[in-house]
């Protein structure tokens, strides 16, 4: 702080000082004109409300008091007058240095473990997992929602099942939340038509076993083997390697409603799940898929040995 500064500052503390205890010490004892009544004469509602006078409470006044003196005790110990340190020579950057430096030594053993452990292994550490809800919260929680149990409006899986559509293995979470996936489902409206659209829509659904029309079910698992099989499979079990959905278990990324499953077939969806690896580091994100494995959706990654 230059010299001016700090000058200005002193001087607009002195004032303000001042004055406010020049008239806490004249109030008690100021001389005010009242009227025979005892109140002051001016009065609201043609008379009905008048104010009155009364002299300050004892309570008050020792309250008010201990205030003056503890503030100047504050400008004496404590930084605020100018750019005098005060009799502590405390600061804020030096307080917050201090318990950063606190809370690095604390966190220390928990990187290690981080960086040395399994990211299975890291899903039975209390204060991993405490950590990996953190890091959910402020930035997966928006879209997969606070319970992990995804979002249809905006098709964010449900993360606590054990359906992938990119694999289940470590690596395969591990890279979703580092570089992100996108996934696309192209319309087959005009391509198809309505008519089959619909009878796609109806074997897509007995797949899972939804109710759906028998007599639309064949004519669907025709088109379905010439259209989406491709990507899907002939038994619709999905590709992970194209993050192509798996039809036959009874998750549905946008609902399973037979509007649902019509919407995406005829105008298809985009799904976008952006890369962390720009604002998450490698410990942080190692953390965040032990937490997801930690809700029970890890049999592929442990069949896999953590891999």
């Amino acid at each position: 702080m230059s010299n001016f500064w700090s000058g200005w500052v002193m001087a607009l503390v002195v004032i303000n000082y001042g004055v406010i205890l020049l008239l806490f010490l004249w109030a008690p004892t100021a001389d005010i004109p009242v009227e025979k009544d005892g109140t002051t004469g001016h009065s609201w509602a043609n008379g009905t409300i008048r104010e009155g006078l009364a002299r300050l409470p004892k309570w008050w006044l020792v309250i008010s008091t201990a205030g003056f003196i503890a503030a100047f005790i504050y400008l004496v110990r404590y930084p605020g007058f100018g750019s005098n340190a005060g009799t502590l020579d405390w600061t804020s950057n030096e307080q917050l240095d201090g318990e950063v430096a606190v809370h690095n030594q604390s966190m220390a053993a928990l990187r290690n473990e981080i960086e040395q452990g399994s990211v299975l292994a890291l899903g039975y550490n209390k204060e991993s997992m405490q950590l990996g809800e953190r890091l959910f919260e402020d930035n997966c929680a928006a879209c997969h929602s606070y319970d992990a149990k995804g979002n249809h409006f905006v098709g964010a899986p449900n993360l606590t099942d054990n359906t992938w559509l990119y694999g289940g293995k470590v690596a395969d979470i591990i890279n979703s939340i580092t570089n992100g996936r996108n996934g696309t489902m192209p319309a087959w409206q005009d391509a198809l038509g309505a008519e089959k659209v619909s009878q796609v829509a109806q074997y897509v659904r007995s797949l899972s076993g939804l109710p759906s029309e028998s007599a639309l079910v064949a004519a669907g698992k025709e088109v379905f083997s010439t259209t989406c099989a491709a990507c899907h499979g002939a038994d619709g079990k999905g590709n992970h390697m194209l993050g192509a959905a798996d039809l036959t278990d009874h998750d549905w990324l946008y609902g399973d409603s037979l509007e649902a499953v019509t919407a995406t077939i005829a105008h298809g969806r985009s799904g976008h799940m952006p890369a962390w690896k720009t604002r998450l580091n490698d410990s942080q994100i190692k953390v965040l898929a032990a937490w997801v494995l930690n809700h029970g959706n890890s049999e592929e990654a442990v069949a896999a040995g953590d891999k």
